[in-house]
């Protein structure tokens, strides 16, 4: 039964909702444009901001759900493990090629389902950054640094190790955007820019 739970975590979070709301209500395959990225910030440069709102939530509760079957199918599986399973079909999921997000959205929902008070911080938190440097890749990686902090803080051993694990994974899957802030080359969000 942990497997299937696990397994069926991991299908959760390889439901590829960009490359659905794209197709269904766009004709667009989101893969096709911008960055060819599956996440909330690429349908927000394509499809604009209803879809990328839409696709933001739908990931984010792929790793509320993952992480919250343990409980709701009674199973004895540590419920951050059913979330990180949900983070890495996120990333590569099954049911499109293996090339999905970047595991930010789908992350933020594994915490809402963990430590809901968390999440808000976390939320909050990202915002802050964005406003602060108008880069979603630097905020992103910000925030996951800001959300391992703040389990350690509460000293929850489980919540450091999988916090400590996705802060790998959300710069790995950014290391093209960091050579990109690097030499300037990062789009910044055009609605945070300072007008001139």
């Amino acid at each position: 039964m942990t497997i299937a739970v696990l397994v069926l975590a991991y299908l959760i979070g390889s439901i590829p909702s960009g490359l659905i709301i794209g197709k269904v209500f766009y004709k667009t395959d989101i893969r096709q444009h911008g960055s060819g990225n599956l996440g909330g910030t690429n349908t927000f440069r394509v499809l604009g901001k209803k879809a990328g709102i839409i696709v933001t939530l739908m990931d984010i509760l792929k790793g509320t759900l993952a992480t919250l079957l343990p409980h709701l199918l009674g199973v004895d599986v540590h419920p951050l493990l059913a979330g990180v399973f949900a983070v890495v079909g996120h990333m590569y999921p099954i049911f499109a090629g293996f090339r999905g997000g970047k595991a930010v959205a789908t992350s933020g929902g594994l915490v809402l389902g963990y430590v809901p008070l968390m999440f808000l911080f976390v939320l909050v938190f990202f915002f802050i950054c964005l406003y602060i440097t108008r880069y979603v890749s630097l905020s992103s990686i910000i925030t996951a640094v800001g959300a391992l902090v703040y389990s350690i803080v509460i000293r929850d051993i489980p919540l450091i190790i999988v916090i400590s694990l996705i802060t790998v994974f959300i710069i790995y899957r950014h290391r093209a955007n960091i050579a990109r802030i690097a030499n300037g080359t990062e789009p910044k969000i055009p609605w945070f820019s300072k007008k001139r």
